[in-house]
This record gives structure tokens, sequence and C-alpha cells, in this order.
């Protein structure tokens, strides 16, 4: 099993989405930020390391938002999301195909990553209309 982690990024009533490139795995399909924690590493620290990669921001990790264990037929994930914010830097497409801000009512709109299904649903019961 893989622990991932994943940052649900708010900028007033929408959230940052990024779109995988198009040579990897699942590619072009729309995730949360974030990736593999690597051994050693607590959550809190892969995250701030991953958006740093992938986004040149410094990130201020909240609370835990929800976890989900999900199968893919390559691999097995163990996915963490907390509640972020940026607190340094402006959000750069440095590993992602695009980046989109987007309200819990244009979900619907974009095609998600499997295991990201059960969180979207969580944050159009709480947040959306």
């Amino acid at each position: 099993m893989t622990e991932v982690v994943a940052a649900l990024i708010w900028h007033e009533n929408q959230f940052m989405i990024c779109q995988r490139p198009a040579h990897k795995a699942r590619g072009l399909l729309w995730e949360f930020v974030g990736g593999k924690v690597e051994p050693g590493e607590l959550k809190e620290e892969a995250l701030i390391r991953e958006c740093k990669e992938e986004l040149a921001v410094k990130i201020e990790v909240g609370e835990m938002f929800m976890e989900v264990l999900h199968e893919y037929p390559d691999l097995t994930v163990h996915l963490t999301l907390f509640n972020a914010v940026i607190a340094e830097g402006f959000p750069q497409r440095l590993e992602h195909n695009d980046i989109a801000w987007i309200t819990p009512n244009e979900i619907p709109n974009y095609s998600f990553c499997p295991a990201d299904e059960e969180i979207l649903k969580e944050i159009i019961r709480k947040y959306g209309q």
C-alpha cells in the first residue's frame, strides 16, 4: 500500500485542483496537489515538500479533511487529504498540465482520479449549495 497525501487548498469559495500530465498514470485526470510520503517523513512534511516541488508554494497544513483507501489496477493508495492554505508564493505548473480554482458546484464539470470521488462527494455535501 502506498501512503499518499494531498492538499485541499481554499481561496475564498474556490479550491485548487490540478490536472495530471498526459504521460503519467491517470493522465489528464484532475486531482488535489500532493504525492507519496517518503520513508521517515511525517504526512504533513510530505505535503509541504510536494507543494513546493509541484507548485513552488509554501503551504501551512491544517486539520485532516478525510482519509480514503482506493485500489487502482496498478497500486493501492491510502490517501490523506489535509486542509491547507498557501503561505508564500503563487502556484506554478511545475509538474501538472493545468491548475484550476473551482467551486464545489463545478466539480461535475471535471474528470477526477477515482480515488478522489469519495472526497469530492464530501466537499459537495459540506460546501455545495
